[in-house]
C-alpha cells in the first residue's frame, strides 16, 4: 500500500468532515440530519470508508450505497449517472462491465477522480442530494489541494 495515498485519503476524510455540517445545514439536505458517508477505492484495489453521523441504520445504509456508488466507478471508469445515461443511449454495452441493469446506481455521487500527483481513485459519497454527494468530494478535494 502506498502511505502517500493513504495520507491524502485520510486527508479527504478529515475534509469531508469538516464540510459535513456546513452540506448538512442547506435546506436541500437537511434531511440527513449528518448521516452520510464515503467510500474511497485505490488503485491497488484498496477500499477506504468513513461514516458520519449518530444514526447508526442510517449510517449503514448511506455507506452501503457509498460503497455501490465506488464500486461501480470503480468498475467502469465513468460518473454514477453518466455510466447509467451511456448504456440507455447505446454508447457502451453493460455486458462488458458485468453489470446488470437492475444492479445501476442510477443517480450521481459517484466519481473518479485523478489528484494532482496522478493518484486514480474512485469515490462514492452517500447521505446527502446526488449533486450535493459530488460536490462535497470536489470541495474537500479543492480545500486541500491535492
Amino acid at each position: 500500500m502506498n502511505n502517500h495515498t493513504e495520507k491524502n485519503i485520510r486527508a479527504i476524510f478529515s475534509a469531508i468532515e469538516k464540510l459535513v455540517p456546513v452540506f448538512d445545514a442547506q435546506p436541500r439536505n437537511s434531511f440527513t440530519e449528518g448521516n452520510v458517508a464515503i467510500c474511497i477505492i485505490d488503485e491497488n484495489h484498496q477500499v477506504f470508508g468513513r461514516m458520519f453521523g449518530t444514526d447508526r441504520i442510517r449510517m449503514r445504509k448511506v455507506y452501503d450505497t457509498a460503497w455501490t456508488k465506488a464500486s461501480q466507478v470503480w468498475i467502469t471508469g465513468m460518473k454514477t449517472l453518466e455510466y447509467e445515461r451511456k448504456v440507455f443511449n447505446n454508447e457502451v454495452d453493460y455486458k462488458s462491465f458485468g453489470i446488470l441493469p437492475p444492479d445501476f446506481i442510477g443517480w450521481r455521487g459517484g466519481q473518479p477522480v485523478v489528484l494532482k500527483d496522478g493518484t486514480r481513485l474512485s469515490i462514492g459519497f452517500s447521505g446527502f442530494t446526488g449533486e450535493a454527494d459530488t460536490e462535497i468530494v470536489a470541495a474537500a478535494i479543492e480545500d486541500l489541494g491535492i
